[in-house]
């Protein structure tokens, strides 16, 4: 998957050793070994849905 082109804002982001060898670790679960910043977006993604099902 490409990263989105449209009404997207480039972040920075420095992280631990330790929490970036975890998103290695999920992201080569993944099928399609998604790149370091499409894991990071997935991540994301999977948990606003779990708040806002929380909410609801």
């Amino acid at each position: 998957m490409a990263p989105p082109k449209k009404d997207t804002v480039a972040l920075t982001l420095r992280l631990p050793v330790a929490l970036l060898e975890g998103i290695d670790e999920v992201r080569r679960a993944e099928a399609d070994i998604p790149t370091r910043p499409e894991m990071i977006r997935r991540i994301l993604s999977e948990w606003f849905e779990t708040r806002s099902d929380d909410k609801a």
